[in-house]
């Protein structure tokens, strides 16, 4: 998904959209990394209180034996396969261990840890395929932790006392990720799960279900680990049934063997299969060109080492190591922009100042210079059925996965109508592209100018009223009455929407006013 810059617009923007942007500031991996930090400060502090009962020196020790040797075994094996060490990654992996283990000072529990820390960094590498890896690292070494009888992992986030952040930090983890429907599914099958059992043993639904959501890691389980993005199969459908074939192996009680029911088990069955479903291992891109699409926006171009499989509205995850590093992360998500048959992979950024790191490290390639896609995913793609009409809404460069669309055909015989929302005629993006689409095409600019030949306008009352064009976005003055005008069948179409979080919040509400049933949106988050 292309991070994509858009002007604010005066009038307030929704609640909605207002967290959309607040949250798409920091990526999943830094947002995941402050809630662990935070939590594992609240035990801390619960433990001052008396809430929990490790001794406070357990605790310290414990932690900074999972961050310290996570964070310095992961350098070590990433410095011996001469790659790049993801360094929010190793400290993540350290705070799922210190929340899974048991904090204690007895010399076994304490080379237990040791061994599913080092473990844990071993199998980003060892378990890995072309460069991804297969499993959770902090499942991954807690299993076989476990299989060795020298400590094993017992999940102890899962405690009442804790339950009043960790619920907080989840939902937080989840929105950020897009997850919430995913969770949702494998909180509900799990806790029934649970319940049912505990039904059988004389407990009552309600002490049932409360075991199973305070005293059980159903939460802590879903929240960071069963939806960590390099695990999961590419397509919303096969998230939520992985959801539900997880839960059951987490919550159903099982025993084969030396192998019995945990939820590091559970969790490692479903990676297994979410890496059989999906594009198996990382990709090396290398530049092969850019081009200048609008003065504030830029195509790249990349030949991939193998072929790429991926449908068009998806996205790709691309790890881009940067010289000067703005505590974002490194890896960012853009739409393709080409079709699943060519021989290059594109996406498109703008890449006007103030550049970001990662814009920086984007625009310092030069032809030769390679980088690793890491997954390909996204749900935002054409409705199966062909007859099917439907109204495809872009603001800004929220245009590209909608390029893909055109690139590949898939708009060439269906009965559909684009809407672009640009600041200017000159930010109007592919409009090349658009012009030879064969669809009815409508631009929309925020400061009245008139878009680019060939390109109907969709003007009504997009000029300036008051500031600057800087200011306006014309999506958030787009109301309902003006939509329904503009596309007077619009609730006999399937709605796309495409752009910044605060944009498709306004854009959507907009949709559902002028009578669209149903809406699919997908949200840029800028950087």
């Amino acid at each position: 998904m292309n991070p994509v810059e858009t002007p604010h617009a005066r009038p307030p923007a929704s609640l909605a959209g207002r967290m959309g942007t607040a949250v798409g500031r920091f990526t999943m991996y830094r947002i995941t990394l402050v809630v662990l930090a935070v939590l594992a400060a609240y035990s801390v502090l619960l433990n001052i209180l008396g809430w929990l009962t490790f001794g406070i020196p357990d605790m310290l020790v414990h932690l900074a034996l999972c961050l310290g040797l996570t964070y310095a075994s992961n350098r070590a094996l990433a410095a011996f396969f001469r790659v790049n060490p993801h360094t929010e990654s190793s400290l993540i992996t350290g705070l799922l261990l210190y929340f899974l283990f048991w904090p204690s000072l007895q010399p076994l529990d304490l080379a237990g840890v040791a061994l599913a820390c080092t473990l844990a960094s071993a199998s980003k590498y060892a378990l890995a395929w072309r460069g991804r890896h297969i499993f959770n690292p902090a499942a991954a070494g807690a299993f076989a932790t476990g299989l060795t009888g020298l400590n094993i992992a017992t999940w102890w986030a899962a405690t009442p006392a804790m339950l009043w952040l960790l619920l907080p930090g989840v939902l937080l983890v989840l929105y950020r990720t897009h997850k919430v429907l995913m969770a949702s599914v494998f909180t509900l099958v799990a806790s029934a799960v649970i319940t049912l059992e505990l039904l059988r043993s004389g407990m009552t639904a309600g002490m049932g279900i409360y075991q199973a959501l305070a005293q059980r890691p159903v939460l802590f389980f879903v929240g960071f680990m069963l939806t960590e993005p390099l695990t999961l199969p590419p397509r919303r459908r096969q998230q939520l049934a992985l959801a539900a074939v997880v839960a059951v192996l987490f919550a159903a009680p099982w025993n084969l063997g030396i192998f019995a029911n945990s939820p590091e088990a559970a969790l490692l069955a479903g990676n297994l299969l979410a890496f059989l479903a999906g594009q198996r291992g990382a990709v090396k891109l290398r530049l092969t060109g850019t081009r200048q699409l609008t003065p504030a926006t830029t195509e790249f171009s990349f030949q991939p080492a193998r072929p790429v499989r991926f449908l068009p509205g998806q996205y790709m995850e691309v790890d881009l190591p940067q010289a000067r590093p703005d505590g974002r992360g490194r890896r960012r998500m853009f739409s393709l922009t080409g079709s699943p048959g060519e021989r290059l992979v594109k996406f498109a950024v703008r890449t006007a100042g103030p550049l970001s790191a990662a814009k920086e490290s984007l625009l310092a390639l030069r032809p030769g210079d390679e980088v690793a896609a890491t997954a390909v995913g996204g749900d935002f793609v054409l409705p199966r059925d062909p007859h099917r009409p439907v109204l495809l809404i872009a603001a800004g460069i929220g245009i590209t996965p909608f390029v893909s669309h055109l690139s590949s055909g898939g708009l060439r015989e269906r009965d559909a109508v684009l809407l672009l929302l640009a600041r200017s005629a000159d930010e109007v993006a592919y409009a090349e592209e658009l012009r030879d689409s064969g669809i009815r095409v409508l631009v929309r600019t925020a400061d009245g100018s008139r878009p680019p030949s060939g390109l109907a306008s969709a003007a009504g009352d997009a000029g300036p009223r008051d500031g600057s064009q800087e200011d306006r976005l014309p999506g958030d003055r787009l109301d309902g009455k003006t939509l329904a005008a503009l596309v007077p069948d619009i609730a006999a179409r399937e709605v796309y929407v495409s752009g910044s979080p605060a944009s498709v919040a306004s854009l959507r509400r907009a949709a559902k006013s002028a009578g669209a049933r149903r809406v699919r949106t997908d949200s840029f988050s800028g950087y």
